[in-house]
């Protein structure tokens, strides 16, 4: 047993001894804002001022990475704990349980943004499905004030296993889903304040903006602006002023929805690639998003807690254009009533898996009605078997990755599975669970740190889907297509692949504790995010897995600069030469993932061949 408790980060050996005392000194606020799908070179002092003057006069966290799979959840539950996902068992936005969740609408394969969703399987896991303690609930027990607000799903997850009723402090919890049903009840505190500064008690609907259209009409041309201007408020008007009255430090999250929800439901560009998710409504949310900032950091300033305060802001992930082409996709050569000529259908993973494995396929979002003819499952999600309570293969679908289970760990169905994927022209890189063994083309889970300490299930399979950039006419990230496995449309946004467009994320950080107009071109990533927010809040843990980001010690006074380096692995080839290329960059044994897949078909990753020119130049 280690004699002392270990801080969240192993990047602490890294803290020289002048920084340990000055922050062990100080006690300091922090908030940590999160603009979702915030892509890296959409910031300028043009469309994103508030996020430009952190960036220019605090930490330029330039080489930013967003985890693997490139989802919210995912990525939050790394910013939460200063974890990977292979130990907090958040693989996507949607995972499989393997257990049915009633609140998730009687499924296995359970869309986990929403707070009843995340507390019922809390209670199938041990009452904490992270498996790891959150930087909130570290706060909370040090008795800081916390609050979480903004986004349905991840804001909860800062701090899951608060149960309201429980003695000792609480966490102000409040979402989209504030003053329905399901949500995480008000105190009575929060509910005097708001009502006292004529604000209502219920949060209000995204409007418009929650729009996504269908295959004949086009989606939203609004952001979300009402929604967002409340939880604004909510912040600025009541959380501040009574954590200032209360004397003590806090830690803050707000999770914006914008630019996300206006890039998903985006209705620019209907079935049309260009502008994608470049045209006036996605600009408009990462305008909405800076608003919320500039917002609070006003706020700060007018309570006199701007001195006092450091700022992070971390999108969990970048975004990319839906493309939903393919040439070899069987499901994409049916006829289906909601989707275009050749294009692919919701689904497709499960569709083709079924007809390359001669499996009965059934919808797990419907009551498990098998799928046949020209239908499609509701939510793409499908159980493969002849007894779908008992299936021999899973997919959850999630967008530009889905992730394939195989509860009975079988290798030979493995190798099927695998074979039927490397079929497809929409495949760029297959990454499997390293007990399965070695299969030629791929990659195991433990090379993305997918495999470690979770109490949810790993999956056998993650599948990346082919990315490139289309000729929007600005860098390469901000043109990112990709095909994406989901009900939204060619044209509209998505996130969830290996393309550098998704793993190349916004994030800046401001305040006492950080570095003056600096740029930090060491890489960092969302799990360093949460590592970094517990030592600056000298918040300690006794971690269960050992996959934990760095604390960001370049970007600190009198912080050590660590070295970095670049790196690659590649697998085996297939006999039609395909192989799986995952390219790093590295901080001590920390690793950093740029891009991965098949060379040529993800964005950041060249053919083999175009290197070689490359090289010759």
């Amino acid at each position: 047993m280690r004699r002392s408790r270990l801080l969240l980060s192993a990047g602490l050996m890294l803290m020289s001894t002048g920084l340990a005392s000055a922050q062990n000194n100080t006690q300091r606020n922090l908030i940590l804002f999160i603009p979702d799908g915030l892509r890296a070179l959409k910031v300028s002092p043009e469309t994103a001022p508030a996020m430009a003057e952190i960036r220019d006069k605090g930490v330029n966290l330039k080489n930013s990475h967003s985890l693997f799979p490139t989802f919210t959840m995912a990525n939050g539950s790394a910013m939460s704990t200063g974890h990977y996902l292979g130990d907090t068992g958040v693989f996507s936005n949607t995972i499989y349980t393997a257990y049915t969740s009633v609140p998730a609408g009687d499924t296995v394969v359970p869309f986990i943004e929403n707070d009843a969703v995340l507390g019922d399987i809390d209670e199938h896991f041990n009452g904490n499905y992270l498996n790891e303690e959150t930087i909130l609930k570290l706060a909370r027990d040090k008795q800081y004030s916390t609050a979480a607000i903004g986004k349905l799903g991840p804001t909860f997850q800062f701090d899951h296993t608060d149960r309201p009723g429980e003695a000792g402090l609480h966490s102000i919890v409040l979402d989209d889903a504030t003053g329905g049903k399901n949500s995480v009840p008000l105190s009575e505190e929060m509910k005097a304040a708001l009502t006292k500064a004529g604000l209502p008690l219920a949060t209000p609907p995204r409007g418009d903006n929650s729009k996504a259209g269908d295959a004949k009409t086009p989606g939203t041309t609004v952001a979300n602006v009402a929604q967002q201007a409340y939880l604004a408020d909510v912040t600025t008007k009541v959380v501040l002023p009574m954590f200032k009255a209360r004397g003590k430090p806090f830690v803050l999250v707000f999770w914006s929805r914008d630019p996300d929800g206006s890039q998903h439901n985006t209705g620019d560009s209907l079935n049309q690639i260009k502008p994608g998710i470049n045209g006036p409504t996605s600009m408009a949310g990462i305008k909405n998003a800076d608003n919320n900032l500039a917002q609070i950091r006003k706020a700060l300033d007018e309570l006199g807690l701007a001195a006092s305060t450091n700022i992070i802001v971390s999108a969990d992930h970048g975004f990319s254009t839906i493309s939903k082409e393919s040439k070899t996709s069987p499901s994409a050569k049916v006829s289906y009533d909601d989707t275009p000529k050749d294009f692919l259908p919701m689904g497709f993973v499960a569709l083709d898996l079924a007809k390359a494995l001669d499996l009965p396929l059934f919808d797990p979002n419907d009551k498990n009605a098998k799928i046949e003819g020209n239908k499609h499952p509701k939510a793409g999600n499908g159980v493969l078997g002849k007894d779908p309570t008992k299936p021999d293969v899973v997919v959850a679908t999630n967008g530009g990755s889905d992730l394939i289970y195989i509860p009975s760990k079988d290798r030979k169905l493995a190798r099927k599975v695998i074979n039927a994927l490397l079929q497809q022209d929409y495949v760029s890189g297959l990454f499997v669970h390293d007990d399965l063994g070695n299969f030629l083309g791929t990659l195991p889970l433990s090379q993305l740190s997918l495999k470690g300490k979770a109490a949810t299930p790993h999956p056998a399979i993650v599948v990346n889907f082919r990315s490139y950039a289309s000729d929007c006419g600005e860098a390469p990230t901000n043109c990112s297509v990709q095909v994406a496995d989901t009900v939204l449309r060619q044209g509209q946004g998505m996130h969830g692949s290996f393309s550098r467009g998704d793993t190349m994320n916004f994030m800046a950080a401001i305040g006492p504790d950080f570095k003056a107009g600096y740029v930090d071109e060491l890489p960092v990533s969302n799990a360093d995010v949460g590592a970094t927010a517990a030592k600056l809040m000298g918040l300690t843990t006794k971690p269960k897995g050992s996959l934990i980001g760095r604390v960001m010690t370049e970007a600190m006074p009198n912080g050590e600069t660590p070295k970095a380096y670049v790196g690659s692995v590649k697998s085996r080839p297939t006999e039609s030469g395909l192989r799986t290329v995952l390219n790093f960059q590295r901080v001590g044994s920390q690793r950093y993932f740029d891009t991965a897949g098949f060379p040529g078909r993800t964005l950041g990753l060249e053919a083999e061949g175009d290197k070689q020119k490359t090289a010759g130049k």
